[in-house]
């Protein structure tokens, strides 16, 4: 399938991936309906970062997927859909699973329902790594059995399913893209490569994390928006689910002493209880297969992860990106 032309709805556009891939659509050439979510300070997140020139090309639309009305009426006359919009906190998710299921379940529901309605060619459900749970085997394939250790993958693991169950009883044409720990510019200080720069770039020498052990497979977000591209445009992807991930993994210890080491030498790890997870919701180990996606498409990763990580410290490096990170607090 060629995207060029076609009619694109980014949900989730004001967000971190979902920024990036708004930008790699231009590239292609589409019409892109950048779906962000209303408030009334008219914010549209990372798109106001845009350059006019880049925002005068793309058709910026506020709602809230929890609102089946308003998910039919934008989604008319849309060719593709590509899913991102939903609540991704792990540890937000200990004190609100309520509001994670009215988002990530109910929210894709809501999306589902419409593309089934307005006859779209194509929908890509977001999917996450962390349904998969602590590796039982790696490296982690499409087939690796799911556990849901937090509310957060719960739901995810929910919507995936709803998404499967659209494909196999209405024969509506999704698939579904599952990235590993993707990071890079524009994210949000929850995960861990922006806290521990962010800490690091403001001066801090004790530099606050979590667990040290874990390990996880990190992928760059330009690598990640490049995958959902490349799935939409395979025509074999359809009812398919793809994982995207490097196949490689670091430790969360490894990989604070490599910013170290790049950008503060001096710092030093110290860790925070409140930022420990339930041992039993901590998923352990994190390793994706990218065997499938690369099978299917014609997507394998372009960037290493020093040269991915160089260009975060970079991004963070700029004052006007690093004073909107709270650095004095733990982003939940």
């Amino acid at each position: 399938m060629k995207l060029t032309n076609k009619k694109i709805l980014v949900t989730g556009a004001d967000g971190f991936i979902g920024s990036h891939l708004v930008e790699l659509l231009l590239e292609e050439n589409c019409e892109v309906n950048a779906l962000v979510f209303y408030n009334s300070f008219n914010s549209w997140g990372w798109l106001d970062a845009f350059s006019k020139e880049k925002l005068d090309k793309i058709n910026v639309v506020a709602g809230d997927i929890r609102d089946p009305n308003n998910m039919r009426e934008i989604t008319k006359n849309i060719d593709i859909i590509f899913h991102l919009a939903a609540l991704i906190a792990i540890p937000y998710s200990y004190f609100a699973p309520d509001s994670y299921v009215d988002t990530n379940i109910k929210g894709t529901l809501n999306i589902l329902q419409a593309a089934r309605i307005n006859k779209c060619e194509k929908v890509i459900i977001t999917s996450t790594s962390e349904v998969y749970g602590t590796a039982k085997y790696v490296p982690i394939d499409e087939f690796h059995p799911m556990q849901g250790q937090s509310p957060y993958s719960a739901t995810k693991i929910g919507s995936d399913r709803i998404a499967e169950s659209f494909y196999r009883s209405f024969n509506l044409p999704i698939c579904i893209a599952r990235p590993f720990n993707t990071f890079g510019p524009r994210q949000s200080a929850r995960a861990i490569i922006p806290s521990l720069i962010s800490q690091l770039c403001s001066g801090k020498e004790e530099i606050q994390m979590g667990s040290v052990h874990p390990t996880r497979d990190f992928v760059y977000v330009k690598d990640t928006a490049n995958g959902f591209i490349e799935i939409a445009k395979s025509d074999e992807s359809i009812g398919q689910e793809f994982n995207i991930a490097t196949q490689t993994e670091i430790s969360m210890g490894d990989l604070a002493q490599k910013l170290i080491n790049l950008i503060n030498a001096n710092a030093k790890i110290v860790i925070d209880e409140e930022r420990l997870r339930p041992v039993s919701s901590e998923v352990d180990r994190l390793l994706g297969s990218n065997k499938k996606i690369q099978e299917y498409t014609n997507w394998k990763p372009q960037f290493t992860l020093e040269e991915s990580l160089k260009c975060t410290i970079e991004w963070f490096k700029n004052p006007n990106n690093l004073e909107k990170y709270k650095t004095n607090i733990y982003n939940k």
